[in-house]
């Protein structure tokens, strides 16, 4: 059974969950290419730093040969209610509504035990980011968005992709995978979303 490891900052405090998921869920396991969520199962969970073989065909994942997936993903039916992890503020918001990319993308920014933590909800519905402004404050357990639909979340299944950073990004965008090459920089910049989301698969 793998060992989460998180620091001490962290693991000292609770967290609301991002997505409300029943008692059973499907693990996706992307290794070797797509892998569908069967039908009776509703909601499932993709993988952080997983391997992920012919499934980002995108001019900009191919010219870097980019396939690490940094984030979690976690899909569940259209316009499911997005929530604050924790305590928070709107750091960037934007319509990263390029193919293959986010769709409509928040980053928030939260401090815990005095550590800044940088969290990226992606592929949710454009109303989610309508009415938002840089610095708007959230508490842990509002309703933060909805999960998006594939026209409008850039070309995918019904999810969000959850991703944690250290470091203030630049926009409202992180790189949701990298190549091999980047891997372990990447890492130490994008930690382990079950460091708040706790263990969803082991």
């Amino acid at each position: 059974m793998e060992t989460l490891l998180c620091p001490e900052w962290i693991s000292s405090e609770d967290f609301h969950p991002v997505v409300k998921l029943p008692g059973s869920f499907y693990v996706h396991d992307f290794s070797e290419g797509e892998d569908l969520n069967p039908t009776d199962i509703p909601y499932s969970v993709g993988r952080y730093n997983e391997e992920r073989k012919n499934m980002y065909t995108s001019p900009q994942y191919l010219d870097e040969n980019r396939n690490i997936h940094m984030g979690i993903d976690i899909a569940a039916p259209i316009g499911s209610l997005v929530y604050s992890f924790y305590d928070s503020e709107i750091y960037k918001f934007k319509n990263n509504n390029q193919e293959g990319n986010y769709g409509p993308t928040i980053v928030t920014r939260s401090v815990i035990n005095g550590h800044e933590l940088f969290a990226l909800y992606g592929h949710l519905n454009l109303g989610s980011i309508e009415s938002l402004k840089e610095g708007q404050a959230f508490k842990k357990g509002a309703p933060i968005g909805q999960i998006g639909e594939k026209s409008v979340n850039g070309g995918w299944f019904p999810h969000l992709h959850f991703q944690l950073s250290l470091v203030a990004p630049d926009s409202a965008d992180m790189p949701g995978v990298v190549a091999k090459s980047d891997r372990e920089k990447a890492l130490q910049i994008y930690p382990d979303p079950r460091w708040v989301l706790g263990p969803l698969y082991t």
